[in-house]
């Protein structure tokens, strides 16, 4: 079943006043009318089968989506056919915002799990920006926070052990979660240990060697993709050590 068969548009109504996520998405910070405003720019939902595309590398930009529920990876081509993960987004973050330089996008998006998104045309939410800076503000937040996100992400590529990467990806990624509601030391992860490696340039052996050093370091449990973190603070020591 291809891609345009499987992303489906939903009829019903979307409501950002309504939605349990709002404080962590665009509307942070809205007031009433304001978000009145903005349930009728972001009118429809779109659902993504697990494993299937919402948008593809080239594809001309016309919106961006704000997850609802589920989980997505991004990621591009190199040069020998493999795929390099560039990042992963949950609940309450935006994607497409790649496709804004030069109006097509520049990775794809999948699902990592059966997912939901919010669909908010970009150049509707341009014109709507202008009306009212609060809307602006937070927009330019939420980009800003991707830049910092994208500078860790070098950071870790470039100056930190193994040990060190997996320890501030993990720490991120609870942290995420904590934020909308999930517990602060248990997780499934939603991605391969493949993928983690191609997130954090580390082979697949090694994300798995780091993982068992962990588990006997008293780290972590680990139950194949079942995580609780047991030692926290052991973790950020590791993470702490790096930046110094």
């Amino acid at each position: 079943m291809t891609d345009s068969l499987r992303v489906k548009p939903e009829a019903f109504k979307v409501a950002c006043s309504s939605c349990n996520l709002r404080e962590l998405c665009l509307p942070v910070g809205l007031g009433r009318n304001d978000l009145d405003r903005l349930d009728d720019l972001v009118a429809t939902r779109k659902t993504v089968a697990r494993g299937d595309t919402l948008f593809h590398s080239g594809d001309p930009f016309q919106s961006l989506y704000a997850v609802r529920t589920g989980f997505f990876k991004t990621c591009v081509s190199s040069e020998d056919g493999r795929d390099q993960v560039t990042g992963f987004q949950m609940a309450g973050e935006l994607l497409g915002l790649d496709g804004i330089s030069n109006d097509r996008h520049s990775c794809d998006a999948v699902a990592l799990e059966d997912s939901q998104v919010c669909v908010i045309p970009y150049s509707q939410l341009e014109d709507l920006s202008r009306e009212f800076t609060d809307l602006q503000h937070q927009f330019h937040k939420i980009m800003s926070r991707e830049i910092v996100r994208d500078h860790g992400v070098m950071l870790l590529l470039g100056s930190m052990r193994a040990e060190e990467r997996l320890a501030a990806f993990l720490l991120n990624l609870t942290q995420r979660l904590e934020a909308r509601g999930f517990s602060a030391s248990s997780l499934i992860l939603r991605m391969t240990r493949e993928e983690i490696g191609s997130y954090l340039g580390l082979k697949l052996e090694t994300v798995s060697r780091t993982f068992s050093k962990f588990q006997e370091d008293g780290f972590l449990e680990v139950k194949q993709r079942h995580i609780r973190i047991v030692d926290q603070a052991g973790l950020q020591q590791l993470v702490n050590g790096a930046n110094c």
